[in-house]
C-alpha cells in the first residue's frame, strides 16, 4: 500500500502530524511491528503504572491502552466504507466521550490487551486486502474528504504519537 498523497487528507494537524509519522512506507509491516512493541509495553507495566497519571486529568495507562483500541476500531471502519465505496459522510467521533463512556479502569491489562491485539490483527488481515484501487477511494469522514489508505497510516501515526507520550510523559 503506498503512502498516501497529500490530497488524500486533510492538511489539518492531526491527520498531517499523524501520516508523517509513518515512516515505514510498508504500513502494513509497521502495523505489526507496533503490534509487537505495544504488547511489551503494556504487559510489562506495574499495577501502579498501569494506573499512573501524569498530571490531573489525564488519562491512565490502561485508559490509553483503550483509547487506542477504540480509535482504531473507529479509523479501521471509516477505512473499510471508503474502501467498499460508501457513498455517505462518516461520522466523527470524541475520543473524551469515548473514554467518559468507557470502563478501560475496572478491566485489567491482560482484558484490554486481548481487544487490542484482536482488533489490530483483524484489521491487518483486512488492509491486506486492499487493492491499490480500494486503498485509493476517497470519501467522506468528519466532514473531511480523505482515502482509505490515509486511515490506514493515521491508525500507525496515532499510535506512534501515543507511544512517544507514554516514553516522554510516562517514562516507560
Amino acid at each position: 500500500m503506498k503512502t498516501p498523497g497529500q490530497n488524500e487528507y486533510p492538511q489539518n494537524k492531526y491527520f498531517s502530524y499523524y501520516i508523517k509519522q509513518v515512516e515505514n512506507e510498508d504500513v502494513i509491516s509497521a502495523l505489526e511491528e507496533q503490534l509487537l512493541i505495544v504488547e511489551k509495553l503494556f504487559l510489562n507495566l506495574s499495577l501502579e503504572q498501569q494506573n499512573y497519571r501524569y498530571a490531573e486529568n489525564k488519562w491512565t495507562a490502561k485508559q490509553i491502552l483503550g483509547h487506542l483500541t477504540d480509535s482504531e476500531r473507529v479509523f479501521a471502519y471509516r477505512s473499510l466504507c471508503i474502501a467498499r465505496n460508501e457513498s455517505q459522510s462518516l461520522p466523527s467521533f470524541d475520543e473524551n466521550d469515548y473514554q467518559n463512556a468507557a470502563n478501560f479502569e475496572q478491566q485489567t491489562i491482560e482484558q484490554l490487551m486481548e481487544q487490542y491485539r484482536y482488533t489490530r490483527l483483524a484489521n491487518i488481515c483486512l488492509f491486506k486486502t486492499y487493492s491499490e484501487n480500494a486503498a485509493s477511494n476517497i470519501g467522506f469522514a468528519n466532514g473531511n474528504a480523505v482515502s482509505a489508505r490515509a486511515l490506514v497510516f493515521m491508525i500507525a501515526g496515532h499510535e506512534l504519537h501515543h507511544l512517544s507520550v507514554l516514553k516522554d510523559r510516562y517514562n516507560f
